[in-house]
């Protein structure tokens, strides 16, 4: 096992001491075992940018503490709220079967934690390995409440790659000078876009790009002759980054914490909600030089974007005892990497189409070959009436934006969706009638229809247990193509296929890979084309599903799926525990 390199001040010793605690147990105790963690959620004085600003953290830590686990163990994470905002907090990626309460997605799997209460968050890592993440599900409180979950495989278990020296994990996130919570107060509001930020951090850094932030950047220390294993998490709220480490080299070999066919690549594009472990190989020796690693965004939209570059700096170990003195650090030349414009969808195009899957007998592709249920989603923006009498809205023509999944933009209840289901009182909270495919269907990309307005409401899809799922995610040029982040809670779904233009039910199912499409839980839906997953509906609960571009969410695309409990105990949702908040 690589031991994790801790030494980000973002990431303190308490973590050092579970992972050391991980090595000193004794193989036989290792079976599975129960990992306690306490989030406190309190206020901090943070400064970026020469602007000190409170900002809700965990424990006081920005980003937040790592959660370290094996595959198999059992974690029991406390959660106390000593902010003014109600609070939860989703394990992203993390499947949750039969443990839909502890998902987190504030008004479906729960209602949010209120100011003085707690909640313990209890679950067990099954069949997973990898890299996932932990973030605020309410509002936009992630933009500061995030942090990443290491998990490793079953002691004995080796990865099916190199054996890294160290592990460390990179987190993308965004800083805003102003309150995020006021950014899309405003935005939605005014019915307008919102303010962008101020700046791309790296391990809660912004770096030495940005004004007054030289001294404000992450320095990955490394020797010659060495493989690092880079966990790469992006928990920026509003955009896809590319990422690149000048002069090295990165190899793929896991996305969302499933191992993929290892490849190549000089710049890695990780949308929000992703991740992906790459291996980082050292030059041979000491190279007389230091290295940017830097990363901006993938832009696809009409809308207004934070054009900046976050910059992290790579740095080797200068040998000791040499006969010459090597030059000071600072005196050392600084390489830049050259990373994709910022529209190269054939870039994105490419990168994702060399994600596939392991599809070996240890590491399988259990990918459904038949299908019991169809679904064609469109995904994209459109626009509610002004609720402002005798003013203008700042949306399109007067208007409110909004978004849409087959022009239903989602409004969220005020219980929680999993307790009316539950419960048996649903009828009160959403209804079933979720549309399989567009009501009025149009040409997805091509001219846009006059009528740009959505409907809203409630709407759930209803699946018995053990459903197989195709669902086609269609992008539409309504006030423009964008590429979005799709994430399924409580499920890994198989990407089987994408496309551009409109997806052709006669031609495009020929094309697409069965054998071992990539694994994973937040996709892509590509500018102006579709995605094609499968999964199996074999996760009983309410399970959420969203565009991972928070402003997206919170204008309403998204949606849930109900899954229905099996005839199986082992088939059957837990009750919910004692602690669960009220609404």
């Amino acid at each position: 096992m690589g031991v994790l390199l801790l030494s980000a001040p973002a990431f303190p010793t308490l973590f050092l001491f579970s992972l050391i605690a991980l090595c000193l147990i004794p193989q036989h105790a290792l079976a599975s075992i129960t990992r306690h963690y306490k989030f406190e959620i309190k206020q901090q004085n943070v400064t970026r940018l020469c602007h000190t600003k409170s900002i809700v953290t965990v424990n006081g830590q920005f980003p937040g503490p790592r959660i370290v686990a094996r595959e198999g163990d059992r974690l029991l994470i406390k959660v106390v709220n000593h902010v003014q905002h109600n609070i939860s907090i989703h394990w992203h990626g993390i499947r949750q079967l039969r443990t839909g309460w502890a998902d987190g997605p504030a008004y479906v799997t729960q209602c949010p934690i209120q100011t003085g209460n707690s909640y313990v968050y209890n679950f067990t890592i099954v069949g997973q390995r990898g890299t996932l993440w932990w973030h605020a599900h309410i509002s936009w409180l992630r933009s500061t409440l995030y942090g990443p979950i290491v998990i490793l495989p079953k002691l004995g278990v080796p990865y099916p790659f190199t054996k890294p020296y160290k592990e460390v994990p990179i987190i993308f996130g965004e800083w805003w000078n102003a309150d995020p919570e006021a950014v899309i107060k405003q935005a939605l509001q005014t019915g307008g876009g919102p303010n962008v930020s101020d700046a791309y951090t790296l391990n809660g850094l912004p770096g030495p790009l940005y004004n007054c932030s030289a001294k404000d950047a992450f320095k990955l220390k490394v020797k010659s002759g060495k493989t690092y294993l880079l966990r790469l998490i992006n928990a920026a709220l509003n955009d896809e980054l590319f990422f690149s480490i000048a002069n090295h080299t990165l190899k793929v070999v896991d996305a969302d914490a499933v191992y993929v066919k290892p490849f190549e690549t000089d710049t890695i594009l990780i949308t929000p909600g992703q991740t992906t472990n790459v291996l980082l190989k050292t030059k041979p020796h000491f190279p007389n030089a230091t290295f940017f690693m830097t990363a901006r965004p993938y832009v696809t939209g009409l809308g207004t974007f934070d054009n900046s570059t976050v910059a992290g700096i790579l740095e080797y170990e200068s040998p000791s005892k040499t006969l010459h003195s090597t030059l000071p650090m600072k005196k050392l030349p600084l390489f830049k990497p050259i990373l994709p414009a910022l529209n190269d969808t054939s870039f994105a195009t490419k990168f994702s189409n060399k994600l596939r899957s392991l599809a070996n007998a240890q590491f399988p592709a259990n990918v459904p070959k038949k299908v019991d249920k169809h679904f064609f989603f469109t995904v994209g923006l459109g626009t509610n009436p002004c609720n402002k009498h005798n003013q203008t809205c700042q949306g399109p023509n007067g208007t409110m934006f909004a978004a849409s999944v087959n022009n239903v933009s989602f409004v969220m209840p005020t219980t929680a969706l999993l307790q009316a289901h539950f419960s048996g009182q649903s009828n009160r909270v959403y209804s079933s009638n979720f549309p399989s495919s567009p009501v009025i269907p149009f040409n997805y990309t091509g001219t846009a229809p006059n009528n740009t307005m959505v409907s809203n409401g409630t709407k759930l899809v209803v699946l018995p247990f053990n459903t197989s799922v195709e669902l086609i995610m269609q992008d539409t040029s309504i006030l423009g193509a964008e590429s979005h982040p799709l994430h399924l809670h409580g499920y890994n779904f198989f990407v089987v296929g994408q496309g551009f233009g409109n997806f052709d039910q006669n031609k495009d199912p020929a094309n697409f890979n069965l054998v071992d499409p990539v694994e994973r839980n937040t996709v892509g839906v590509p500018s102006g084309g579709w995605v094609a997953i499968r999964f199996l509906a074999d996760n009983p609960g309410v399970w959420f599903m969203h565009c991972h571009l928070e402003i997206h969410t919170s204008w309403g695309l998204k949606m849930a799926w109900v899954v229905l409990d099996g005839k199986l105990p082992n088939q059957k949702l837990l009750p919910p525990p004692a602690d669960l908040p009220t609404c």
